[in-house]
């Protein structure tokens, strides 16, 4: 179990035209985009999604391979998913029953669509976080959540505690991966045994863990209040986010792809 090589919420430095693009546009894209896949239910709807995809990181020069293996840890939870869905779903032609199990045609198709549709939205929201970083995110967030401030929705808060999230992502899973070694090296192996057994030998992850997270949380807090940070005073931002020609030329693209989808349905 690779959890080390997970992506989502890491950020890679560069300067490529999805790069510079404003957070904003890209949080409002990669929304659109989560929303397509939903109506994604054909072949070739999803091969364009894919397209999309690959063409997306093809522009920010990021190594297809590095990318792909950010799959590789969450391979796990997408086949539990789609085996769910493929043993508790009836209908069509059927292959094989026993108790409430059963193999049928249409329990084979919604699984090949969660399936897609679980791996296009890894990609896309990876692809966010990778080319945007935190600040900016934060930022980007706090900006469109803005018109909810009329109803008193500390949205200052709710951005910073999601971009806080995205970010530590990472961290935890390289602690998960430090802690798995240890319990590698007391003889835990986390590959044998039926189900169950590999389900017990979890739980001795989580209490480290856990106390690892809250230990880092208090010292993050203590490190915010000791820089003055007020979630209720008001914030103000060295860069102000600004939306230009390629904002408006990413917008277009995304317009189209939803056409497209539409049209493909």
């Amino acid at each position: 179990m690779n959890i080390d090589r997970l992506l989502i919420g890491r950020y890679l430095p560069g300067k490529t035209f999805i790069h510079r693009l404003d957070p904003r546009m890209k949080l409002v894209i990669t929304v659109v985009f989560i929303f397509l896949t939903f109506f994604a239910d054909n072949w070739q709807s999803n091969l364009l999604l894919f397209t999309f995809v690959f063409l997306c990181v093809a522009v920010t020069k990021i190594n297809f391979s590095f990318f792909l293996n950010g799959l590789k840890p969450m391979l796990w939870l997408i086949i539990f998913t789609v085996m769910m869905q493929i043993l508790f779903s009836s209908g069509g032609h059927l292959y094989w029953h026993w108790g409430w199990l059963t193999i049928s045609q249409y329990g084979i198709d919604y699984g090949m669509i969660v399936f897609l549709r679980f791996v296009l939205i890894i990609f896309i929201s990876t692809l966010l976080t990778l080319t945007t970083s935190p600040t900016n995110l934060a930022n980007g967030l706090s900006s469109l959540l803005k018109p909810l401030k009329f109803f008193h929705i500390p949205i200052n808060e709710i951005s910073l505690m999601l971009s806080l999230s995205l970010r530590f992502v990472p961290t935890l899973m390289d602690e998960t991966s430090k802690i798995m070694n240890a319990q590698r090296a007391r003889g835990v192996d986390f590959g044998e045994g039926n189900i169950f057994q590999q389900m017990k030998a979890v739980v001795p992850i989580f209490i480290p863990q856990f106390i690892a997270s809250f230990n880092r949380a208090d010292e993050l807090a203590t490190a915010m209040e000791s820089r003055g940070y007020r979630g209720a005073a008001k914030r103000t931002q060295l860069y102000q986010l600004k939306l230009r020609k390629n904002d408006w030329f990413a917008l277009l693209i995304s317009i189209f792809l939803a056409y497209a989808i539409y049209f493909l349905k």
